[in-house]
């Protein structure tokens, strides 16, 4: 564990992904050579900043009060010397390592230490194990008495989640190759599927990651569109496109096995308990499956008119983010919620089914094999089916008629069906028209189109050009807040200005501030978080840990020196908060000068 906290150290110390990257593929050989593998994959897990592989559900559940008890036991100081201390360094990790006392030393080899990386693990272990704080309190003070000062400072930070120390598991994903020397990308495709960086590194090993199979119930990669601004440029990626409307909710994974469904958001969370009418509604798919979707929140229209040749029948649709939010984050949704904010999940994409993993299949042939999966719910489910779960599965088309009238073009369900209706298979079209189509998706009340390449595969965790967005809206950033100022007038006691950044290569660079758009109830939640992850403090201003993502939306782009982009936003305002997305999710630099150039072209 020593040499483990060392290799942290110098991690640290150099922002140089290369050279981090080399450290850790040099620990790991020292480690492969000296001890026992299960020792190495152990390490990795560790290196992504988890106590655990990221498919297993074990968690810790100490919290910092808990282990805030525990280094003041251990290091005999007062209340007043740690908090001093933590003012330096806003990190648990940090206090421990420097507020506890020195160990002996050691003879300096791995066989020499007397904590073990396995012996760690198996710590961490009976900690999720153990019932009640005192347990877990008596368990943590054990294991840390037992550490240098060092290795606590980095086992504190495990608990904690969060290394510090620049690394992503990506680059733990190169290390591994590089020791392996094994294709990157397979070793990608392989913790990709597995989600265990420990058993890709034992795969690795024996020259076996082809042999990585999808564990159902660990979320992979979504993936990403490209904003586009017209049709002509979306034709000009590809010419075989699949169409459909760009729906404004949250993107969703559901896994379905052996009856168990579970859903979970972009950035992995689970999410099942906000929406309870889904399981029971995808239980009854005739085959396991992994499916990508968007939910939404969804209403039904008894007047809509619908397109000639037709049925006359009541139509649903889509309603703003802003109605769905009133869903988002719960762990207990009541009846009455679900029957004020009904929702929809829309699905447009399978990524597993009966055993095949389908991400290297043409977007064409997964559509068939959705297709055949929505048949076969929509067959199986029985009237009585029906009553039980709630639910119900209804394929829509989009009308092809929508050329004649785009702002009569709407889907079309029977109302027995609607009225139950939670999983939909999103409209789509490929018809060559894009103008047209989104001027009808605009009209039902939706953002805007998707323009997918029928022969792409699903590029699990990237944005390319194979998945297009086209809103033609007030240019919008995804971005992320790096620092809040205290407000003036009624908002003299909160933080409700933030600074915001998006990404250049591996940093974070300032590209604006804004001060509206957010309620009062959003910005007093906000303050509180933003509060207890408050990294740096100059008077008014709080820097903060760069995990909130915020939509922004401008009206115009302009080179500037004031911000370290480069470039700054005319009028920004935040649109919404983005839970639903990581801070590596945020846009980049790229798209920002792809955005200046559209907007300062010349006619």
């Amino acid at each position: 564990m020593l040499q483990f906290a060392q290799t942290c150290e110098a991690i640290g110390a150099t922002t140089r992904k290369l050279e981090k990257t080399a450290l850790v593929a040099a620990y790991l050989r020292e480690l492969l050579r000296t001890a026992p593998q299960n020792e190495a994959a152990a390490a990795v897990v560790f290196l992504s900043g988890r106590p655990f592989p990221a498919h297993q559900e074990s968690t810790l559940q100490v919290g910092g009060a808990l282990l805030w008890r525990a280094i003041a036991q251990l290091s005999g100081k007062s209340e007043h010397q740690l908090t001093e201390i933590y003012r330096r360094y806003g990190d648990a990790g940090a206090v421990a390592g420097e507020a506890l006392p020195a160990k002996p030393a050691t003879a300096g080899t791995v066989t020499d230490l007397t904590l073990t990386m396995t012996e760690v693990q198996r710590a961490f272990s009976a900690i999720a194990a153990a019932r009640g704080p005192s347990v877990k309190a008596a368990l943590l003070r054990e294991l840390l008495e037992r550490a240098t000062p060092l290795e606590a400072k980095y086992i504190v930070k495990i608990i904690t989640g969060d290394l510090r120390i620049g690394l992503k598991e990506s680059l733990v994903e190169e290390a591994i190759a590089r020791v392996f020397e094994a294709p990157l990308g397979d070793v990608k495709r392989a913790n990709m599927l597995v989600g265990d960086l420990g058993e890709t590194l034992r795969l690795a090993a024996v020259g076996k990651l082809s042999d990585a199979r999808l564990r159902l119930f660990h979320p992979i990669g979504f993936m990403l569109a490209s904003p586009v601004e017209s049709a002509e440029e979306a034709l000009s990626y590809f010419q075989n496109a699949s169409v459909e409307d760009k729906y404004d909710g949250i993107r969703a994974q559901a896994h379905i096995g052996d009856g168990e469904v579970r859903i979970f958001s972009r950035t992995r969370d689970e999410i099942t308990e906000s929406f309870p009418e889904l399981p029971a509604a995808l239980a009854g798919l005739s085959k396991n499956a992994v499916l990508d979707g968007e939910i939404v929140a969804w209403s039904i229209d008894a007047g809509a008119s619908v397109p000639a040749g037709e049925p006359k029948s009541p139509t649903g649709r889509a309603l703003p983010f802003s109605a769905l939010q009133q869903r988002l984050g719960r762990k207990r949704v009541s009846p009455q919620l679900t029957r004020d904010v009904p929702i929809a999940y829309l699905v447009f994409d399978v990524l597993y089914s009966d055993g095949e993993l389908l991400l290297d299949s043409p977007l064409r042939d997964r559509s068939g094999i959705l297709d055949d999966l929505v048949a076969s719910l929509r067959t199986a489910t029985s009237a009585t089916a029906l009553a039980r779960t709630g639910a119900h599965l209804h394929g829509a088309e989009l009308s092809a008629t929508a050329s004649a009238n785009p702002s009569q073009a709407a889907f079309s369900f029977a109302a027995e069906e609607l009225l139950q209706a939670t999983i939909l298979r999103a409209p789509v079209s490929t018809a060559r028209d894009i103008e047209t189509l989104f001027t009808a998706a605009r009209a039902r009340g939706n953002e805007g189109m998707m323009i997918k390449d029928l022969d792409s595969a699903y590029a699990a965790g990237r944005r390319g050009k194979s998945w297009l967005k086209m809103k033609r809206e007030l240019a919008t950033l995804d971005v992320v807040v790096t620092a809040v100022e205290y407000g003036h007038g009624k908002r003299i006691g909160v933080l409700s200005d933030y600074t915001f950044a998006v990404w250049d290569g591996e940093r974070l660079v300032n590209i604006g501030k804004a001060y509206s758009g957010l309620t009062d109830a959003e910005i007093a939640e906000m303050t509180l978080w933003f509060l207890a992850h408050k990294i740096g403090e100059q008077g008014l201003r709080l820097e903060v840990e760069p995990v909130i993502v915020v939509e922004v939306a401008f009206n115009n782009m302009m080179r500037s020196t004031r911000h370290e982009s480069g470039y700054a936003l005319r009028f920004p305002r935040i649109v919404r908060l983005r839970p639903d997305k990581r801070a590596e999710d945020a846009d980049t630099i790229e798209t920002v000068k792809e955005i200046f150039a559209r907007q300062h072209a010349i006619p």
